[in-house]
């Protein structure tokens, strides 16, 4: 079992597909860190893809396939997981986000931060980090 924990929002899932930087530091740091994601953010990833592929005009086989090496290392849990906090972290996220609130019910459950792009889980009560940061988490001596 790795050292650190970290919750990935769908933003990031979907940076890990299209760019190289995020899926270059979840490759790089698997071995000592565990990346989680609830469903939900699986479930926008592929959602939102398909739009920004064509956009992009990349191959959509070519990347999918990078989306299945993300999920290899990410693991996704499922809403028994965390559901129970959903309350707790409905009242955290709801003013900014409502829809977040999965991504902030994993970070409580595990009792660890959030790596995002996203500005509505600042001031949740829940650590986050944005990329340019996240390796000084992710290289941490523990």
């Amino acid at each position: 079992m790795a050292d650190r924990q970290i919750v990935l929002d769908a933003n990031i899932l979907i940076r890990a597909t299209l760019g190289a930087r995020v899926r270059r530091l979840v490759e790089r740091y698997a071995a000592e860190v565990e990346f989680f994601a609830p469903d939900d953010a699986f479930t926008g990833a592929h959602r939102y893809l398909p739009g920004l592929i064509s956009k992009r005009q990349l191959d959509p086989n070519l990347a999918m396939d990078v989306l299945d090496r993300v999920s290899a290392v990410v693991h996704e849990l499922p809403v028994p997981f965390y559901g129970a906090r959903e309350a707790s972290a409905r009242a955290r996220i709801e003013i900014r986000d409502p829809d977040d609130w999965p991504v902030v019910a994993c970070a409580l459950t595990l009792g660890c931060p959030v790596w995002t792009e996203d500005l509505d889980f600042f001031g949740c009560g829940v650590a986050t980090w944005t990329t340019d940061r996240v390796e000084l988490f992710l290289a941490e001596e523990t």
